[in-house]
């Protein structure tokens, strides 16, 4: 497959990288700095912006399947990601892109805020708020669009090894219960959604088992 994954120079991003390339696939890479990423003979490295409509749109062309993991650690007010969420939904309508598009965003985000645990709740409220408020804003947007989507909201991420040992939850009920998990387990879940997408048009949240 051409999988092009935007956001990729870290963290889930260049997880994602790493075993799509493991796995065969020819991957572009999209970052604003990717010097951190591997040299690959299947990669090809793109320095850019993920809230450029026309960096998006010259590294869409082509794909399989596209997936989104930017992150931010700026716990100011930001719109990151609301941004990246326009300028995607932009470039979508003009390429015609109907390939799958996988978006991380997080447990937390959306309605799932309203089934956090405490202890997530107070994380995301003291530390995170102004992320998850641009998230859900991200979500409200490419809900909206005429996108090919998938919003995964994995648990708090931790930097643990490859188990595949995870829950993929696709509906939210009272008493749910969302674990942290490895950002490798994430981006196996991205790349198994890339090959089959059982998921599209829904908010697929990740956990591993308790």
């Amino acid at each position: 497959m051409n999988i092009t994954i935007i956001g990729a120079s870290s963290g889930i991003g260049l997880a994602t990288v790493e075993q799509a390339l493991a796995q065969g696939h020819k991957v572009t890479a999209l970052s604003t700095n990717t010097a951190s990423i591997p040299l690959h003979v299947h990669l090809t490295k793109v320095n850019g912006s993920a809230t450029s409509g026309s960096d998006l749109k010259s590294v869409m062309v082509g794909a399989d399947v596209v997936i989104i993991t930017i992150g931010t650690k700026n716990k100011k007010p930001n719109t990151l990601f609301s941004d990246t969420a326009l300028a995607l939904v932009k470039a979508g309508v003009e390429l015609n892109f109907k390939a799958p598009v996988l978006i991380i965003t997080g447990f937390g985000a959306g309605d799932s805020s309203r089934f956090l645990g405490f202890f997530m709740k107070t994380v995301i409220l003291f530390f995170l708020k102004h992320q998850y408020i641009n998230k859900t804003l991200m979500e409200e947007i490419v809900a909206n669009s005429e996108l090919n989507w998938e919003i995964v909201r994995p648990g708090m991420l931790s930097n643990g090894p490859l188990t595949k040992k995870y829950k993929v939850l696709p509906n939210l009920y009272k008493g749910i219960k969302i674990g942290k998990i490895s950002r490798a387990d994430v981006a196996a879940f991205l790349l198994e959604e890339a090959e089959n997408p059982a998921f599209l048009k829904k908010y697929p949240a990740l956990t591993p088992f308790f």
